[in-house]
């Protein structure tokens, strides 16, 4: 399978049945971004720290897999000089459709999250990175990609899955049930049957991958990034909710790069 371009279509589906990530922003978010007051998440329901941003008027923001007219407009309105880069063209309409209804200025590239050799060494003082490594079955590219792109004491700001989401049955996870089945790393393609796998495609779900806490965490050590950061964050709703009565199943970490 090439996950690349089954995952773009996958998620193209996505916006067109209305999943939450999806959905655009109000303009009254847009309204309390220009005034100062940017509420956005990197995991489903936390509010990112404000002291976790620098500066955002006129920082240079790389918003990456980030589609969806949810946080890039309100970087942009914050004063941000925004580029928005995901796999997905529908997702980049979003926040297309969101620039012009707002007058915002922004830009949109199309991409995969793990080559961004369209931006040069050094082009951003922030990367804003939400829940999307789990649709790519490697991580340490991306990270690598991030700390070339970034500006010496640049700002990575990244949500995850923790990967125990991925080692339970999820059937019987849909039921309130946690039965431990597979191990980590995860990946739909080869941890589950043809049949099942067979279903998420009829239904036009992305493939999804877990990955280990040391590729997650380890892998921004180890492409040079310092981390300076860390929250945890429940799943709020869905199947998945059923592990918010044990332990947080999110979370997010901000690492800078060096100067």
């Amino acid at each position: 399978m090439d996950v690349l371009k089954y995952n773009q279509a996958a998620w193209n589906h996505q916006v067109k049945s209305g999943c939450k990530w999806t959905v655009p922003v109000t303009s009254q978010q847009v309204a309390e971004a220009k005034e100062g007051e940017v509420r956005i998440v990197l995991t489903p329901t936390r509010v990112v720290p404000s002291d976790w941003f620098p500066p955002l008027n006129d920082a240079d923001v790389l918003g990456l897999a980030c589609g969806g007219g949810q946080q890039c407009p309100l970087l942009s309105a914050a004063g941000a000089n925004v580029t928005v880069f995901d796999n997905s063209p529908a997702q980049l309409e979003r926040d297309r459709e969101v620039a012009e209804r707002e007058s915002l200025e922004l830009k949109t590239v199309q991409g995969d999250m793990r080559d961004l050799s369209c931006f040069a060494n050094d082009s951003f003082d922030l990367v804003f990175h939400p829940c999307s490594v789990s649709f790519i079955p490697d991580v340490q590219p991306v990270f690598d990609e991030v700390h070339r792109v970034l500006r010496p004491g640049g700002t990575y700001l990244f949500g995850a899955c923790n990967p125990l989401v991925f080692i339970f049955d999820y059937d019987k996870m849909q039921q309130g049930e946690l039965d431990v089945r597979y191990s980590i790393p995860y990946s739909d393609l080869t941890s589950l049957s043809e049949e099942t796998l067979q279903q998420l495609h009829d239904q036009n779900e992305p493939v999804c991958f877990g990955h280990s806490l040391e590729q997650l965490i380890g892998g921004q050590l180890q492409a040079g990034l310092k981390m300076t950061g860390f929250f945890e964050d429940r799943w709020g709703d869905g199947e998945e909710a059923v592990l918010d009565h044990f332990i947080h199943s999110m979370f997010a970490t901000r690492a800078i790069k060096p100067s």
